[in-house]
């Protein structure tokens, strides 16, 4: 995802790309927000700014291929970039900060979540304006700051950094250990967002189910009352918030402990949206093992029949990973039925990518690319069969549809997501023009849609 943003009526001028996940999304967001307390301006072009900042992500090697291009790209058009983000902390192979390599002559280079070395480093290369006080935060959500999502909905980041020691992945040495933000820091700004119109609250993290480990759980404040720092409690305050804006609540990146079963009953009530997007990655014991996954297939199956008796509605994402290093066409197939049983809705695949790093690039058995890619086409070919089967059983519904684009008042339709579509990786439903000539469509607004068939990976409906 790449993003270039605008802001106005402020001088000097930085120009702002941000690439990568959400979670480097609200990295950006803060950055913005203190930008512009600060009195900077963002601008659209380039070639026009004082100096650019680009927010990188180092996950995977198509993504360090993106970030370094987009850093050679603002070099060009401008000369002065200032390097943050996940490839930011990543090392050469020879030694040394990898984007200093590629890019000697950036201006600075930070890791991931590190707003006051951006802006120390802003301040080194561009002394901020005069008088700070002349453009306090215009456009933002108060002390939630800017997004740079559409306003209707936006991400909130519960906690940074990982405790898992996963092999494939290389995040908690961009990111670091377990850091769970502080609950009440949390709610604050979720009332922020909910206060300026945000219509989808959506919850994010490296480890969600694991908010608040690392404090044990401690007793936080909020509005003067005790809360525990804690998933469930975190959830369902959430929920609360949400209920009097008729907002959504969605969770990303929740892990299947145990714990999570407390959450089912908020979703079956309508607290929070019934959809949960868990990183499974594979479902044979050996691979998770090699993997070192926290939890085992068999009990994956396990709970997910036990959310879905809970509540019968639940949506479920998730992501996998096909052929990692040792992975045999038995342990294949193991994942192609995990996949069939689970009736997972939405479904990503990665073909394995060895990542500068990662411990699992020095285990036996790194199979050819060839091989991989073929894998994770025959997953893709049994996950897109499976959600157009869970489109088809949605036929004959009516949902609940926010709707994200509508020209012309949605005259002729729109485009909106029901609960089981999270913006940007799943599904949308496609809104037929109206049959009541005086109904309309707002983009951030809710409306009542009759499902009428689908379309590829998307549901057609009938709004009323």
């Amino acid at each position: 995802m790449s993003e270039v943003i605008t802001r106005s009526n402020a001088a000097p001028k930085i120009g702002f790309v941000s690439l990568g996940c959400a979670k480097a999304l609200t990295d950006s967001e803060l950055i913005l927000t203190q930008l512009s307390a600060e009195g900077y301006q963002t601008v659209k072009t380039l070639e026009g700014a004082d100096l650019v900042i680009v927010n990188t992500c180092g996950f995977i090697d198509d993504a360090v291929k993106e970030s370094l291009n987009a850093i050679g790209e603002a070099l060009a058009e401008n000369g002065k970039v200032i390097v943050t983000g996940c490839l930011g902390a990543q090392s050469a192979a020879s030694g040394g900060l990898l984007v200093r390599q590629m890019h000697p002559s950036v201006l600075a280079v930070t890791g991931p979540h590190a707003t006051q070395e951006v802006m120390d480093a802003v301040h080194a290369h561009l002394p901020k304006p005069h008088d700070p006080l002349i453009d306090l935060v215009p456009n933002a959500f108060g002390v939630a700051g800017i997004k740079l999502t559409p306003r209707h909905y936006a991400y909130i980041k519960i906690s940074e950094g990982c405790n898992h020691r996963c092999t494939f992945c290389i995040i908690p040495s961009l990111r670091g250990d377990l850091l769970s933000r502080p609950i009440g820091a949390v709610l604050t700004e979720a009332r922020a967002l909910f206060e300026g119109g945000v219509k989808e609250l959506l919850v994010i993290s490296q480890d969600t189910s694991a908010y608040g480990v690392d404090v044990k759980y401690c007793t936080g404040f909020w509005d003067g009352k005790p809360i525990k720092t804690r998933l469930f409690e975190l959830v369902s305050a959430l929920g609360d918030l949400a209920g009097p804006y008729g907002a959504w609540v969605r969770l990303h990146y929740v892990y299947p402990y145990p714990s999570v079963d407390e959450i089912l009953p908020l979703m079956a009530s309508g607290k929070v949206l019934p959809y949960l997007d868990v990183p499974f990655q594979h479902s044979h014991p050996d691979v998770l093992r090699r993997m070192k996954r926290p939890a085992n297939g068999e009990k994956n199956l396990e709970r997910i029949e036990r959310w879905r008796a809970a509540c019968p509605d639940l949506a479920l994402r998730s992501t996998f990973i096909a052929g990692f290093p040792g992975e045999t066409e038995a342990e294949f197939s193991h994942l192609l039925d995990f996949m069939r049983e689970a009736q997972i809705d939405h479904a990503g695949c990665f073909a394995y990518s060895a990542v500068a790093g990662a411990a699992a690039n020095e285990q036996p058995g790194m199979l050819p690319i060839e091989l991989r890619e073929e894998r994770r086409s025959r997953f893709m070919a049994v996950a897109e069969a499976l959600s157009v089967a869970k489109l088809q059983q949605r036929v004959g519904t009516t949902l609940q549809v926010l709707v994200d684009a509508a020209p012309g008042l949605g005259k002729k339709g729109g485009v909106g997501r029901c609960y089981a579509d999270a913006p940007e990786i799943d599904g949308a439903v496609k809104l037929l023009a109206p049959e009541k000539i005086s109904k309309t469509l707002r983009v951030g607004e809710f409306t009542k849609a009759r499902i009428v068939g689908t379309q590829g990976h998307d549901l057609l409906a009938q709004p009323f």
